[in-house]
């Protein structure tokens, strides 16, 4: 039996040991902490069955705090199922050597995967997700299903998702044996504040260490494995940031992914076929900096969808050794790379690139680079490691309470004066005054909703009128680092800053929380309601939006590196203002929103990138929130940025960057979008050349120093005439019979008549019945799907008495050969391979009073289906329905993926036959009496049938819907936000 044992165990650790671990510790002490469960009833010998032990630990987090940390001694923990982190729990090693979790060989389901090992998790199982799609209460009921990749097969496991924050990992290895093909170390669909760090997964002969990850990770290294990562898109649409990890030795690729938004710095590749593939018919936005390529068989990178604009590829300063291939173009296979052995990339691009705001747009691929004798040694770290834990002073040992009523201030003013680094374990610890650090002093907590610096209301020096006081405040030119607090400047303190930062060029804020407004705790865990009922202000009507100073300021001389930064207090003025400094300063993902007038801003500033940042603005607080300004600055890089206004938005914005009297501003890869119909109008508006550009997603733009002597201006096109103005939102045109254009302003509860003989507008109705799109049967009956109600389309003939109308019932739906089917022009996002939007077939039809013409809806449709409280249905989200003629081409248009298809009409009102038109797609299309295609999308694009350019039509607004109409059809109507515009046919040809 002995013999047996020492077999098992050789068995067990026969990976780690060829594979040099443990790692080095990043906690080789224990972390004292009241508030946190420390794990003590697992054996932690990599034989035992351990999971049981480490879930009851954790779960006993969740139950009595809802948030906090577990404590994993040095040991190894052998899993045999999945184990759940639950949401703000987390998980922190410790001890000489990193704790292991071990998976031993072949252990029971998971020869097939993906199987976690470790799962994190959006809620308790059996738990209602709020938010998402939300059936309507008469649904049928689904029966319940097991969370596919969960050991054993699990029902009622909730993912991580959107409203999942501070869920973490640190300081943990994993370990997987032989015979365990479809092992993956950790699912982590994550939203903001959650990270991995200081981690090594020995993944053998597995398939992955990360399945569908999220925000951002520092100090990760994978070793073996099918892949090292393998994800789609984040959770909430967001970026993946990965800092200062490695990859070694994957049989396929260390990253397989599809529209991950990865921004990946100082990070190596070697002895893999190929480092990051994007998957066939696949977009991403992918910013590499400073990284490593060694001995890569294959292409590094294998770029899909390569005429997307939303293919957005940039490298900068890539060191490759033994890369045939750096970059292949997986449609046309042309392929990109350097002279020689070893070699620099200095710059990459691939997408739609703008030399100069005024030049004109084309989607191709750049590369530049340089021969090299020798690779040069590792990058330093972008993230520097914390001081050795030996020297951490605990706050509370130091006479601080961290109670949320003792006033903390004196304790923790004298602990800086005393000792370099302090520790500051779970607590509110109250100031009443501002926190002064020296140059070299290090604060760190380990979880920023539970370690906190508050200021209770009405603070006496932060309130009143005055000039901003800081809470916490760093002198000129130090190495200051703060980690792991979170920062709450209270609700009624007008003269608040979170944190005044004028720390050097050394310094590091990581993994702070700017608290107040969404995603905020209570002391209990719970979630802090940031709404009254109408969501027009916060629950309690004393804390005013927009009455504090900026959040986090960095000025006079501050820079720095700013990490896995949340900052959504809907209090302050901005996220993050930096003004008057030219010390270098990076930001990696770094989350502001939910702000009233600007998410970040920059004044004054030189030699800064903004690498990872995402705004988002709510329809309460930031209708007229502008995400970036940048002013009077030089030397910026904006790269991976994401820009997003939520799907319940009303109000149109006109840019989401604004730049005034700047030079040399590099923006790559900028995505901006909008699931609402209310997305921002434009990308960027520079001051300096006058020129808006309105493509909202591109790989490259450039403010340089000055516009080049020979640059190629955009060419002049045919400029759109305005006929009337005044609307807030119009869209949803329809012509009847007689040429006559009808129109919906969805928010003004109004339908409009433009007569084109007599160039006179007319109302047609404004009774509240929420309008939102409109179509003509051939007799002239207007009908009108609205958001009111469930399902609701009603019928009425525009010049009959106001109060006549008839409700359409929806029948079961059938061949209809007779009849005209109407369809979205547009869609959110157009599944061409199934010819459906995001919601499926349409099993029901609405047909017209006259038998003549019928509207396929969904089950979402007729159901009222909510998404986050929105109605998403095709024939509402839509900007225009159309006719779609059985037997005839119709064109469809997807908004998200900037792409137009062309399909023939079956007598169903399906479509098939689905071909790509073209990589060009907005908000509405029209075929003109020219026989040509007419695309609006930040202007209107006209295209020959073969789908070939031939022209634009320049327009003052961004157009929302285009239809053609009047005397025999040969004058295109464009609805543009405020106002009616008419330009004439271009021409057949």
């Amino acid at each position: 039996m002995f013999r047996l044992h020492v077999l098992v165990l050789m068995g067990l650790f026969a990976p780690v040991l060829s594979q040099g671990m443990n790692a080095q510790s990043f906690y080789p002490v224990r972390l004292e902490d009241k508030a946190a469960v420390y794990l003590s009833n697992a054996k932690a010998d990599g034989v035992a069955d351990d999971t049981a032990a480490l879930q009851k630990t954790i779960d006993t987090v969740a139950d009595t705090m809802h948030q906090g940390i577990v404590l994993i001694p040095e040991g190894h923990y052998r899993l045999t199922h999945t184990l759940y982190v639950w949401p703000g729990v987390r998980l922190i090693g410790y001890g000489a050597r990193r704790p292991v979790l071990v998976l031993a060989p072949n252990t029971p389901g998971y020869e097939t995967g993906p199987s976690y090992m470790v799962m994190f998790t959006g809620g308790r199982t059996g738990e209602v997700h709020r938010g998402g799609m939300q059936r309507p209460a008469n649904a049928p009921t689904v029966a319940p299903a097991s969370f596919p990749g969960t050991v054993p097969a699990t029902i009622g496991v909730v993912d991580a998702n959107p409203g999942t924050f501070y869920s973490a990992m640190s300081n943990v290895d994993f370990d997987m044996g032989d015979g365990n093909a479809g092992a993956v170390g950790i699912r982590f669909h994550v939203a903001q504040h959650c990270f991995l760090t200081h981690m090594d997964f020995h993944i053998g002969s597995g398939m992955a260490a990360l399945q569908d990850i999220g925000n951002e990770s520092e100090d990760l290294h994978f070793y073996g494995g099918q892949y090292g990562i393998v994800t789609g898109r984040p959770s909430p649409g967001w970026q993946y940031t990965l800092l200062d990890s490695s990859f070694d030795g994957q049989r396929e690729a260390a990253i397989k992914e599809r529209e991950a938004g990865l921004a990946l710095v100082n990070d190596s590749f070697k002895n893999v076929p190929t480092a990051i593939e994007i998957e066939p018919k696949h977009i991403d936005e992918l910013w590499i900096k400073n990284s490593r390529f060694e001995n890569i068989s294959k292409a590094a990178i294998v770029i899909s969808n390569e005429n997307s604009r939303l293919t957005e590829i940039n490298v900068e300063g890539a060191l490759c050794d033994r890369v045939k291939i750096f970059a292949q173009l997986r449609e046309s296979g042309k392929v990109f790379s350097g002279a020689g052995q070893t070699y620099r990339v200095a710059n990459f691009t691939h997408g739609l690139i703008f030399d100069s705001p005024r030049a004109k747009g084309t989607i191709e691929t750049r590369i530049k680079t340089e021969p090299l004798a020798s690779l040069s040694a590792n990058s330093p770290a972008t993230i520097p490691a914390l001081p050795s834990q030996t020297g951490w002073a605990n706050v509370l040992e130091l006479g601080a309470k961290g109670d949320g009523t003792t006033d903390d201030t004196a304790a923790l003013q004298r602990a800086v004066n005393t000792h370099r680094i302090l520790y500051l374990p779970s607590g509110r610890y109250l100031l009443t005054d501002t926190l002064k650090l020296r140059p070299d002093t290090v604060l760190i907590g380990l979880h920023p909703s539970t370690t906190q610096l508050d200021l209770a209301d009405n603070t006496p020096g932060f309130n009143g009128v005055g000039s901003p006081k800081a809470m916490l405040l760093t002198p000129q030119g130090g190495s200051t680092i703060v980690t792991g607090i979170g920062l709450f400047t209270g609700g009624v303190n007008s003269r608040a800053v979170a944190a005044m930062w004028m720390a050097g060029k050394d310094s590091l804020m990581d993994d702070v929380r700017f608290l107040g407004g969404h995603g905020t705790n209570n002391p209990d865990g719970s979630r802090v309601n940031p709404y009254n009922n109408t969501h027009s202000g916060d629950p309690n009507a004393l804390y005013r939006w927009d009455a504090q100073y900026p959040s986090l300021w960095v000025l006079n001389g501050g820079g720095g590196t700013f990490v896995d930064i949340w900052t959504p207090d809907t209090f302050a003025q901005a996220g993050l203002y930096v003004s008057d400094t030219k010390t270098e300063g990076h930001v990696y993902e770094l989350s502001s929103e939910h702000h009233v007038r600007n998410e970040v801003k920059l004044s004054r500033v030189a030699n800064w990138e903004l690498v990872a940042l995402q705004t988002e603005e709510e329809r309460g607080e930031g209708p007229q929130c502008l995400p970036l300004a940048i002013d009077d600055s030089e030397n910026i890089t904006v790269a991976e940025m994401h820009a997003y206004r939520v799907v319940s938005s009303l109000v149109p914005f006109p840019e989401a960057i604004h730049v005034a009297n700047s030079h040399n501003i590099r923006f790559r890869n900028l995505h901006i979008y909008s699931n609402s119909k209310v997305t921002f109008d434009s990308s960027v508006r520079d001051d300096d050349s006058r020129v808006t550009n309105r493509e909202l997603e591109m790989a490259a733009l450039t403010i340089p120093d000055h516009t080049p002597a020979a640059l190629t201006l955009s060419p002049a096109h045919t400029t759109a005439t305005r006929l009337i103005g005044g609307f807030f939102n119009a869209s949803s045109a329809a012509v009847d019979s007689h040429g006559r254009l009808y129109f919906v302003d969805t928010t003004k509860q109004s339908i409009y008549r433009y007569l084109p003989a007599e160039k006179r507008l007319e109302l047609v109705r404004d009774h509240p019945i929420d309008p939102a799109n409109i179509f003509f049967d051939r007799s002239d009956n207007l009908m009108v799907v609205s958001y009111a109600g469930t399902g609701t389309v009603y019928a009425f003939r525009p010049d009959m008495p106001a109060d006549e109308g008839q409700i359409l019932m929806p029948q079961p739906a059938k061949q209809r050969p007779s009849m005209t089917p109407i369809r979205a022009i547009d869609q959110w996002r157009f599944d061409s391979e199934r010819n459906t939007d995001s919601d499926g077939a349409k099993l029901w039809q609405y047909v017209s009073p006259d038998g003549s013409t019928y509207l396929p809806a969904g089950e979402d449709f007729v159901g009222g289906a909510l998404y986050y409280g929105v109605k998403m249905a095709d024939v509402l989200r839509a900007f225009t329905l159309g006719k779609a003629m059985p037997g005839k081409t119709f064109y469809v248009s997807d908004e998200e993926q900037k792409t137009t298809y062309s399909a023939l009409v079956d007598a169903d009102g399906s479509l098939t036959q689905i071909k790509l038109f073209t990589n060009q797609g907005g908000e509405s299309v029209a075929v003109g009496p020219d026989g040509k295609v007419y695309i609006a999308a930040g202007q209107v694009y006209v295209y020959r049938a073969d789908g070939t350019p031939t022209g634009e039509i320049d327009v003052p607004e961004r157009p929302t819907c285009i239809v053609f109409g009047g005397e025999r059809g040969q004058t295109l109507f464009i609805l543009a936000r405020t106002s009616l515009y008419f330009a004439p046919v271009l021409g057949a040809e």
